[in-house]
């Protein structure tokens, strides 16, 4: 298996295909915090496969803008900076990936402004000649006001969408924290 997932193209079409493939899904986190940012639902929706999945029992791209028209309501301005972005290709038309995030939301409702850290943990897939997000899980490290000291998991209680959060949701995370040797006693 090489370092960008188990599919190895083997001709130079393919490769040139992966090396544009990759480019592209690079294009859609940062097209994703640009939309996100600037409250244009339509256009993050349409960076998505046309039958995502929302919630438990709701598909399709107009029901993805209604959901973050809805959830964004709770911030005035925000600033979602992508940084590092690692792409795994399952095969040539199926990926995954973890996009780290820095972000900035407004906070009118608690007077804040606060800051944070996230890794998106991607799904995506090419539909049409297009790559899109299949799925996009939001796992955080902190947020807090940007006049406090962040703390491991600082903030999460206010946290609208996050998952299990960092570093905790890496399987390997617990493994290595048990396998830690004893401090000798003083």
């Amino acid at each position: 298996m090489s370092r960008l997932g188990p599919w190895e193209p083997t001709s130079l079409e393919e490769r040139l295909d992966r090396i544009e493939s990759e480019s592209m899904i690079r294009q859609l986190a940062s097209r994703y915090a640009r939309s996100l940012d600037a409250r244009d639902h339509t256009a993050l929706a349409d960076l998505f496969h046309p039958e995502v999945r929302v919630g438990r029992d709701r598909y399709g791209r107009a029901a993805l803008r209604d959901f973050y028209d809805d959830i964004m309501r709770f911030c005035g301005v925000s600033v979602h900076f992508v940084g590092n972005h690692v792409i795994d290709f399952a095969d040539a038309d199926h990926a995954s990936g973890v996009v780290y995030c820095f972000d900035e939301l407004e906070r009118p409702d608690l007077g804040e402004w606060q800051k944070g850290r996230i890794q998106y943990w991607d799904t995506y897939e090419r539909v049409d000649g297009e790559w899109c997000f299949v799925r996009r899980r939001l796992h955080r490290w902190y947020i807090v006001d940007a006049l406090k000291r962040p703390t491991v998991h600082g903030g999460l209680a206010a946290e609208p969408m996050a998952a299990v959060p960092l570093p905790q949701a890496y399987d390997t995370w617990q493994t290595y924290v048990d396998s830690a040797p004893e401090a000798p006693d003083a």
